[in-house]
């Protein structure tokens, strides 16, 4: 039976959610899956995946095939890496050790260059609701000078025609 690990589409039109799962390349999309592996939210940004890494090794030993985008999932969160790892300890050229030392080192970088992606995010976000603040500001300052000589404008006439009418 040849396996595929895919992603199955949930959630309502225009905001997918994605189970990622180990199925039967013969069962449909949506179909019926042998194992669920993780999930896949791409509304949110950064992307939120959650993936039990393990299981997909496990399953990438047993020769299932990843599709395009789920093999790009697996590549984000270490699952291929882990798989290359792993068959470098089969033969032989590390231990268990070095190759948990060498994921661990990957995964700690990995989650480093996440956040720095959140902060800077939210850096981006703060700096644009400061700018709109300064146009609406701006904005508001020059509606308040627009209207203002107007008043002025009226209060000297009054003024002027006040002095007028006393002579």
């Amino acid at each position: 039976m040849p396996v595929k690990i895919r992603l199955q589409r949930h959630g309502k039109k225009g905001k997918p959610f994605y189970w990622v799962v180990a199925a039967d390349s013969r069962a449909k999309r949506d179909g019926r899956f042998l194992e669920k592996i993780g999930t896949y939210n791409p509304n949110t940004n950064p992307a939120t995946i959650d993936l039990d890494v393990d299981g997909a090794v496990k399953w990438l030993q047993n020769g299932a095939q990843p599709t395009d985008t789920a093999r790009a999932i697996l590549s984000y969160k270490g699952a291929l890496l882990k798989n290359h790892l792993a068959g470098g300890v089969k033969k032989g050229a590390l231990t268990e050790e070095q190759a948990e030392a060498k994921f661990n080192a990957w995964l700690e970088e990995k989650e480093a260059k996440v956040a720095g992606k959140t902060d800077d995010l939210v850096k981006a976000e703060a700096e644009a609701k400061a700018k709109a603040l300064e146009a609406e500001k701006a904005v508001n300052e020059a509606r308040i000078a627009a209207a203002t000589p107007a008043v002025e404008d009226s209060e000297d006439a009054a003024a002027e025609s006040g002095a007028d009418s006393e002579e």
